[in-house]
């Protein structure tokens, strides 16, 4: 078994860039980080323990969301995204602290009990997936006012705690809470989840970078680098894919891969314990 922190094989290598792309232009297309299908990456093929795994998970997804929303721009304009800023607004309320607490409270955790609420949190995200995606176009928001405003801050800071515990965007989360919630239409969602995900992410981000685990990122700068190049060219195709794979055939396609990593992870914690 390789080390887990040594990736100088040219394999190695490869693995990183092209997971980095195909996990890319799933997160481009949709609008999310893709930290969901990557974790399982990090932990079942390239062996980072659990925390590590959230952490370079964390970075990667930094990447892929800051890339995928101008790359995106084509098909959802700028202006769109930005005449919706009282949304964005509501939900960072409540995601901002979220992440704060979420990643203090995974940096306590045992290693194989972090894997199982990982695996769980898969599950979940599985199912928001297969039920939050089922609208093509904006519908009308489930809830106004007042009721609608304190129920947004409520999504954003269990989003928040989510993206932080599995170092991930919170796209998956972010989307259905934006069409439902909202009435956004769903490419218009992506971006603006993608709107969200990103100072979400630098605030959990900057809550792990206070645990020792963190040095991961500097032990391995070439393994790093070479996943967020793939990324970036993965984001990039990915958007420019935005419009043409079916929302209704990728998204359930994607739930059942998420259910398959939740198995995987959970099987893993069991190794663990």
């Amino acid at each position: 078994m390789p080390d887990a922190t040594n990736y100088t094989a040219p394999k190695s290598h490869a693995a990183a860039f092209g997971g980095g792309a195909v996990i890319g232009a799933l997160g481009g297309l949709i609008g999310l980080g893709g930290a969901e299908f990557r974790l399982p990456l990090l932990i079942g093929l390239f062996q980072f323990a659990a925390l590590e795994a959230v952490i370079l998970n964390k970075a990667m997804s930094l990447v892929v969301v800051a890339t995928a929303l101008p790359f995106r721009a084509s098909t959802v304009p700028w202006t769109d995204v930005a005449a919706h800023w009282p949304i964005i607004v509501n939900l960072l309320a409540g995601s901002l602290a979220g992440a704060w607490f979420g990643a203090g409270w995974a940096t306590r955790l045992k290693s194989e009990t972090l894997y199982r609420v990982i695996a769980l949190l898969l599950v979940a995200i599985a199912a928001a997936l297969l039920l939050g995606h089922d609208t093509s176009g904006a519908g009308q928001p489930l809830l106004a006012g007042a009721l609608q405003l304190g129920a947004g801050v409520i999504a954003g800071f269990g989003i928040g705690v989510v993206a932080s515990l599995l170092g991930v965007a919170g796209g998956e989360l972010l989307i259905p809470t934006l069409v439902l919630l909202f009435g956004a239409d769903i490419k218009l969602a992506g971006s603006l989840s993608l709107a969200v995900s990103l100072p979400t992410m630098l605030v959990g981000f900057t809550r792990y970078s206070r645990d020792s685990s963190f040095a991961i990122l500097g032990k391995n700068r070439l393994f790093v680098a070479v996943m967020a190049a793939g990324s970036v060219v993965g984001t990039f195709i990915g958007g420019r894919l935005l419009g043409v794979i079916p929302t209704f055939v990728l998204l359930p396609l994607l739930a059942v891969i998420l259910l398959i990593s939740a198995g995987k992870v959970w099987r893993h914690s069991l190794h663990k314990s």
